[in-house]
């Protein structure tokens, strides 16, 4: 929000969720009168938002809203047709309104030099990332993070206007009225192309469809501005050359002019180096696991260099020794000789199989044990079933949850859980699906939680709650 824009009052419909409470957040850091509402009031973001000073309603009611009067009402992309407030929006046009993406463009982008970072996987942590590493470095870069980092310790801050802005560019559609991706609204200077696959099936048609946003996105990068690239994949490559701005491409690969190599995952996390130019930018001891967090890293590092300086190696790499990641990424909730467990917010196949090979490098000789709710809106349709199978296949054991809201899906389309277990049992991995999560908690409980007869790590696959059941094993296992 900049300097110069009137204090205006400003309502969030939607405003519990994360990226909503933060942008929220960030209106009120700059003098905006703030309040919203949503469906359902819950900690931590109400708690955050509480303290903030910003209004909470529970529940959406237009005689409310009228009464309220707002300047401007910003309505959160869950938000669809039907909704009571919105209709009445529609209806009497009382208040402008407008998508959470334009209004940080208005408000804040278009006027700082930001780093946008894309990417189908890996975008919250590269963003905390790189945030982490600029405030490290002495700088006070504004940043909207789409989690709970731990590192910055937390999800927004205004930062100053002369220090770069970090912010995660999600490909998902802006609002119900605003079918544009979201990054398509944020001025990048910096754009980091972490990697490419097909996600969203609720929005786009194909792998084509993915990537025809994304070369709309690259085409919004000035000539005095980067884009960052992975150069190792292969579904980032049809995005053309992108003459009109400087490329830096970063991998494993020596063509790349980043390099990531000497990779090593241990019991303690994980090594690498980087390299710029085949020349050592330095060695990184840090305690994430897994080669995409090395990437995630190395893309962050070089997009914070570029931004301070147009030289990478400006960042001191052995600042990564002291980052501690997001919350939900591999977040270890209960760590004992005979039981380790885990939550990860993986929704996609290829994040959950990067997951589960890290941990087995990490826990070498422990049973594996995968927990996953089909919850997302491409994880609930069949669309990518046979990945989320091979991905899956890498467990020891699997416990699969019901479809969430199966009931709006017809079978035909519906994520298959039992043929899923049927074909993960064919593989010699021991599977069974659930018709709900209370089931699914009284088996896993029984199972897994008086065994000891060989070390076991369990993991929670969920971009949602998994109805509790989450905090509850992790408190039983805990006693």
């Amino acid at each position: 929000m900049s300097a110069a824009s009137p204090r205006l009052r400003i309502y969030f419909m939607g405003v519990c969720g994360t990226a909503m409470g933060n942008a929220a957040l960030l209106a009120r850091a700059t003098g905006h009168e703030v309040l919203g509402s949503d469906a359902n009031v819950y900690p931590p973001m109400s708690t955050v938002l509480l303290e903030a000073g910003i209004v909470v309603h529970e529940g959406y009611d237009p005689k409310r809203l009228a009464e309220l009067k707002p300047d401007l009402v910003v309505i959160g992309n869950a938000m669809t047709r039907g909704n009571p407030e919105i209709e009445w929006l529609l209806e009497s046009r009382a208040f402008p309104f407008t998508s959470l993406p334009a209004l940080l463009h208005d408000e804040v982008l278009r006027h700082r030099r930001n780093i946008v970072v894309s990417g189908t996987h890996g975008k919250t942590t590269t963003t905390a990332i790189a945030a982490y590493l600029l405030r490290a470095s002495g700088r006070d870069p504004g940043y909207l993070i789409g989690g709970v980092p731990q590192d910055p310790p937390n999800g927004s801050h205004l930062g100053s206007a002369g220090d770069p802005f970090v912010i995660e560019g999600d490909e998902y559609d802006s609002a119900f009225f605003d079918k544009r991706s979201k990054f398509i609204h944020y001025a990048p200077s910096i754009a980091i192309f972490n990697n490419l696959e097909f996600d969203h099936a609720d929005i786009f048609r194909d792998l084509a469809d993915v990537q025809r946003t994304f070369i709309h996105f690259s085409r919004i990068i000035p000539r005095n501005g980067y884009a960052v690239v992975n150069g190792d994949d292969h579904n980032l490559r049809a995005l053309g050359p992108m003459g009109w701005t400087k490329v830096v491409r970063v991998g494993t690969e020596k063509n790349n002019d980043v390099q990531i190599a000497d990779f090593v995952d241990d019991a303690a996390g994980s090594s690498f180096t980087l390299s710029w130019h085949g020349k050592l930018w330095g060695k990184v001891r840090w305690s994430l696991s897994g080669s995409y967090n090395a990437r995630n890293a190395a893309m962050a590092a070089t997009a914070a260099g570029l931004s301070l300086s147009g030289d990478p190696t400006g960042i001191d790499l052995n600042l990564l020794s002291a980052f501690r990641g997001v919350r939900r990424r591999q977040e270890v909730l209960v760590s004992s000789a005979s039981l380790t467990v885990i939550e990860d917010f993986g929704h996609h196949p290829t994040a959950i199989a990067e997951t589960l090979r890290s941990l087995r490098a990490k826990y070498p000789g422990k049973t594996l044990t995968a927990v996953f709710e089909p919850r997302s809106n491409t994880a609930r349709v069949r669309t990518l079933q046979a990945g989320f199978e091979r991905a899956l296949s890498v467990a020891d054991d699997v416990y699969l949850g019901p479809v969430s809201r199966a009931g709006a899906l017809h079978e035909s389309e519906r994520f298959d859980s039992e043929a899923v277990a049927e074909n993960l049992e064919a593989q010699g991995v021991d599977a069974r699906q659930f018709a709900s999560n209370a089931e699914l908690y009284d088996a896993l409980a029984a199972e897994t939680l008086a065994s000891a007869s060989k070390p076991r790590v369990v993991v929670f696959f969920t971009n949602g709650s998994f109805d509790g059941i989450i905090g509850k094993y992790a408190a039983a296992a805990s006693r």
